[in-house]
């Protein structure tokens, strides 16, 4: 059979067709590939896109108050449902029940003999310690710390590695009988971390929120304080919870959540009266040691991790989650494996301490090891406990099982050998002396008085903290009277105490401070030089007996004693700005500039300072020195009436009459001005 060829046209339009098809297949493939590559692309980009990092630390909360650790008291429905995206751990464990060496624990990664932070108010963290921070910034990350405490001030040094630290606290204008209003409530905190969240979308980020209110005094808002009438702490708790979910949400909203890492822990935990202990940093039983910590990593399937963690073990964690190379400076381990499922190294040692009772009290340092269950309580009378069969730590088993004890003592001495560092104790050792924060921290029920050293714990024998917790309570309900302006109470308890413990400094440093309010100056003088025989090198009473002197008009008295307490604290501004008053009311009016030149290096945002530098160029028709100080003063301090009188009359000097009226206004409108303690001009 033959077949009858095609015409020669239509051979052409089937090679034009063949030929079409050609190119159009092209086309497609090479959009079917383009597309291939950019949602390859866009999908590589997804995987290398660095997750945000957010921790949340919630101050003083037990672990065992909130709904997803059993408790049905509270409700607490945002850290509940952050538990059930998260890995939480049901046995997590704080270094110090402390907030300041908590968190230093926390964010360096490791423990407090290394960094040498034992304490609050006595110990800054070291600018050679390596801070989360710090790695994250040095990774990419815009960093941004938003406090509610001011025992988390930066001059404590947590600062380091953060762009922004919103610490921010007016310390200066405090109501003494108002301690609570010290602590920045969580929903500024918030507010503050969301305003920043809003503008930080360049770079990921590392974002600090740290909600202090459930730290005593306990005072929740409402409609929290009239549901939790009954169980105030449980209130401030629930209203915590609030400001938890106000930060989740928003990270919803913004479609990061699922790819952020958040962390929320507690620094420490409340005893609540467990062991005859009502707050928190004398002992170290469990009621104060356990706190919550539940990890979201990004990808990670939510479980209950049963296995020991401590504090020190976050930022390894939060380091290996996100690929960054964990420093050699890190003593925790990282927990991802047991968040993402998988077996753990081993048993962890898990170690905390307090040295509250030595370097306030001059007794014995505590200190403590988990392991396998058991818990060894160092102590002049030790303690042994099976935290498995006794989770209240109610029977020590020290005497029927001193075998164990001995190997958990000499476990606890290889971790002290392993962990201390020479140069973190003498880094972290330094006091801190600033007195408008030390008097801030004192109103909030935290005992700033320096009795000891670390270096006093050895080769001494002090007394166990068992022996002195009546003594401790009542100083502490007596410093509770004062700050409410209760002095006989407060005295009252203290001679109860004294009455244990005769020699014991913060009893009769706070007894001499009662009668100081009281301006009962003869038996104040009394007491601040009884604290001086027990410990000669104390600035705190010289400062006190400086001012004291300088109300009576015993100028002569009032210079040797601030004298004294900058010689003994070289950062005491508020004993330089004294004993600069006190030169002028001698006309010296020269060592006066000087003292009040000095208050400003020492503070730089000091108004009384700059005011009263201003009112001495005055003196010395030194106006347009004047007018620069005065005008710094107001800018510091924009109501401080004294300091508008003044530039107004330095601007009267100088010939500007509109704006020295404008500022001799306002200076009216605020009070009226009396001019003190500056030579007549």
């Amino acid at each position: 059979m033959r077949y009858k060829q095609a015409p020669k046209g239509r051979k052409r339009s089937c090679d034009t067709f063949s030929k079409g098809l050609l190119v159009t297949g092209t086309i497609v493939w090479w959009v079917y590939a383009v597309l291939f590559l950019i949602a390859l692309t866009i999908k590589l980009q997804a995987a290398e896109k660095k997750s945000n990092v957010i921790i949340i630390t919630i101050d003083t909360v037990r672990a065992d108050h909130l709904g997803c650790y059993g408790y049905g008291l509270v409700q607490t429905p945002n850290i509940d449902a952050l538990a059930r995206s998260s890995a939480r751990f049901r046995h997590a464990f704080t270094t110090v029940p402390l907030t300041l060496p908590a968190h230093a624990s926390l964010f360096t990664g490791s423990f407090p003999m290394a960094t040498g932070v034992h304490d609050f108010a006595s110990n800054t963290l070291p600018s050679t310690a390596v801070t989360l921070a710090t790695v994250l910034r040095e990774n990419g990350y815009a960093t941004a710390a938003f406090l509610g405490s001011p025992v988390l001030d930066a001059r404590y040094g947590l600062n380091q590695g953060f762009e922004t630290y919103f610490d921010h606290f007016d310390l200066k204008h405090f109501d003494e009988e108002k301690a609570d209003v010290v602590k920045r409530p969580g929903d500024a905190v918030v507010d503050e971390a969301l305003a920043w969240m809003k503008h930080e979308s360049k770079r990921p980020f590392f974002l600090w929120a740290h909600l202090y209110d459930a730290h005593y005094p306990y005072k929740p808002p409402e409609p929290y304080a009239s549901r939790y009438k009954a169980r105030p702490y449980d209130g401030e708790i629930a209203f915590v919870d609030a400001q938890v979910g106000r930060l989740v949400s928003f990270l919803k909203e913004k479609e990061s959540f699922a790819n952020s890492l958040v962390v929320l822990a507690s620094d420490h935990g409340e005893s609540l009266g467990n062991h005859g202990e009502q707050k928190h940093g004398f002992f170290i039983y469990d009621s104060t040691l356990r706190v919550p910590l539940m990890v979201k990593v990004p990808g990670a399937t939510p479980r209950v991790v049963g296995e020991d963690a401590s504090l020190v073990d976050v930022m390894p964690t939060v380091l290996q989650a996100l690929h960054i190379p964990i420093p050699p400076t890190v003593q925790g381990s990282s927990l991802l494996s047991r968040i993402m499922g998988r077996p753990g190294p081993g048993s962890s040692n898990v170690y905390a301490e307090t040295f509250l009772p030595l370097l306030h009290f001059s007794w014995s340092q505590l200190r403590a090891l988990r392991w396998k269950g058991l818990k060894y309580i160092e102590a002049p009378r030790p303690e042994l406990y099976d935290t498995i069969a006794d989770p209240h730590e109610t029977k020590n088993l020290l005497a029927t099982r001193p075998a164990v004890a001995q190997v958990m003592r000499d476990r606890l001495a290889e971790i002290l050998r392993r962990y201390t560092s020479a140069s973190g104790e003498q880094a972290g050792g330094k006091e801190f002396t600033d007195p408008t924060l030390l008097d801030r921290l004192h109103a909030l029920g935290y005992v700033t008085t320096p009795a000891g050293t670390v270096s006093d714990a050895i080769g001494k024998q002090l007394p166990d903290p068992k022996d002195r917790l009546q003594v401790y309570e009542l100083f502490w309900e007596a410093m509770a009277d004062g700050q409410q302006g209760r002095y006989e109470e407060s005295l009252h308890k203290l001679r109860e105490a004294q009455k244990m413990d005769p020699d014991s400094l913060p009893v009769l440093l706070l007894a001499a401070l009662d009668h100081f309010q009281m301006r009962d100056f003869p038996q104040a003088i009394q007491l601040f030089n009884r604290t001086l025989e027990l410990k000669p090198k104390f600035a705190q009473p010289h400062y006190y007996l400086g001012e004291m002197y300088a109300q009576t008009s015993n100028n002569e008295a009032a210079m040797e004693h601030l004298k004294k307490a900058l010689e003994l604290a070289p950062t005491n501004f508020s004993a330089a700005f004294g004993l600069g008053s006190t030169y002028l009311r001698l006309k010296r009016v020269d060592e006066a500039a000087s003292a009040f030149q000095d208050a400003i290096r020492l503070h730089p945002d000091h108004a009384e300072a700059y005011t009263a530098l201003g009112e001495i160029y005055l003196y010395q028709k030194r106006v347009d020195d004047a007018v620069q100080a005065l005008e710094r003063a107001v800018a510091i301090a924009p109501q401080m009436k004294q300091a508008h009188y003044r530039l107004g009359q330095a601007y009267e000097a100088k010939g500007l009459h509109t704006q020295a009226q404008e500022e001799l206004d306002r200076a009216n409108s605020l009070s009226p001005v009396a001019p003190k303690d500056v030579p007549n001009q």
